[in-house]
């Protein structure tokens, strides 16, 4: 297909989900159990966002002409650019109809066909947005999903010949898995996997904007996100101001359900997710974190799926909750007095996914952002997205990038090419 004619497809398709926002809304919070104000301020409109400007790379994925620099005579030497085949597409249950977005508008954009695996639990928006596809004009099979449980569909998928590219958005220990079974026909790659994002406050921190983001970027989603900034590192001097504006913060949180426009606490995918949570709780409890707010030793039985939004003080690094990824609105904080000592124990996590910085200090902010180790830094801020800038982590956070151009190399072969001129 000329690329400007899939330009125009992937643009209706962007056109027929901005039509159906409140409707795709709806859906994300009776699958999920989010927040609706943010199934349309995130999700939907995130998904938009993403399938209009990789609508405008459908004519720009040009290969380049090079100059032979060793080859005697004359040569013409080039590359091409060529979709890489058929991709598939797992997707998680957390963000379902946005991350479904990242992975099939680059794809298409560089003219792969794609088979979407979304989560068991969550299947309803990428079915949708598939019938959406359809209803536009895309031809048969190039956007298809595949429903049922991902250690059968996603292990089919990641093991069939006929998958050129996987691309998965999940835990670390099932995306290692898929990862390894996928490279037995030489897959090629996307793990963006799971994360334990740190996040430093500096001395020279404006505490009431940092109260307010941290909590944000823990608390989103009732915790269930891969970026969250789940263990805060506090310098001594502000950390005791701090824990009190988040503990304040957090208790004037709106609990409810999802479709409820002021709820901001509402409640999590499954109760057994739930229950998985709250085992991480009862650990810190057991290993001697200091509770400031939200749920007890023994948590609390709920029928309506929502769990306290959660602080915990002086934590230490060897804790479950400050080494493990809760998945959770659960939050750890510890201080500390140097910033060595704050970039030694943010990097000391297997996963890099992200980390935060609050500093009103710039050349605080630059000096850390470089010595931490994760694929996106957030500065006096937390959880920041658009469609230019590439979202991926480092070590068990996975590797390949979602978003930005430079998701497109993993969506596209470079073939190239010599013409010898002349003898």
């Amino acid at each position: 297909m000329p690329a400007l004619e899939r330009q125009k497809l992937i643009l209706r398709l962007a056109d027929a989900i901005d039509a159906e926002a409140d409707f795709l809304a709806h859906l994300e919070t009776i699958d999920v159990g989010k927040a609706i104000s943010d199934a349309r301020s995130i999700d939907v409109f995130g998904s938009i966002a993403n399938f209009e400007y990789f609508a405008g790379w459908t004519s720009k994925l040009d290969g380049r002409t090079a100059t032979a620099v060793s080859l005697p005579g004359e040569t013409l030497t080039y590359t091409v650019k060529e979709p890489v085949g058929v991709v598939a597409a797992i997707i998680p249950w957390n963000f379902p109809l946005q991350i479904l977005s990242w992975k099939l508008a680059a794809a298409l954009a560089c003219g792969c066909t794609v088979v979407c695996k979304p989560s068991e639990l969550t299947p309803l928006s990428a079915m949708r947005v598939a019938q959406l596809a359809t209803k536009v004009g895309f031809p048969d099979g190039v956007i298809n999903v595949v429903n049922g449980f991902g250690h059968i569909i996603g292990q089919a998928l990641a093991t069939h010949p006929g998958i050129d590219k996987l691309s998965f958005t999940g835990s670390t220990a099932v995306g290692t898995a898929v990862g390894k079974t996928a490279l037995d026909t030489m897959k090629r790659l996307t793990l963006e996997l799971g994360g334990k994002s740190p996040v430093i406050v500096t001395s020279k921190a404006n505490l009431d904007n940092a109260a307010n983001a941290i909590l944000s970027g823990i608390f989103m989603n009732s915790g269930q996100v891969c970026d969250a900034g789940s263990r805060v590192y506090a310098h001594a001097c502000v950390h005791d101001e701090l824990v009190e504006k988040l503990k304040a913060g957090a208790e004037s949180l709106t609990i409810g359900p999802g479709l409820d426009p002021n709820s901001k606490i509402t409640p999590l995918v499954s109760a057994a997710h739930r229950g998985r949570v709250l085992e991480h709780i009862e650990s810190a409890h057991s290993e001697g974190a200091s509770l400031v707010t939200g749920e007890g030793p023994g948590g609390t039985s709920r029928e309506d799926g929502i769990l306290r939004p959660t602080i915990f003080d002086e934590c230490s690094d060897g804790m479950q909750i400050f080494r493990e990824e809760i998945f959770g609105a659960v939050l750890g904080v510890a201080r500390f007095r140097s910033l060595d000592e704050a970039v030694e124990r943010a990097n000391a996590s297997i996963y890099g996914l992200a980390a935060a910085v609050y500093s009103d200090n710039v050349d605080e902010t630059v000096q850390l952002s470089r010595r931490l180790k994760a694929g996106n830094i957030y500065i006096n801020a937390h959880g920041l997205l658009d469609p230019t800038m590439p979202f991926g982590g480092v070590g068990a956070s996975g590797f390949g990038k979602d978003m930005g151009p430079e998701q497109l190399d993993g969506f596209l072969t470079t073939k190239s090419i010599y013409l010898q001129l002349g003898k």
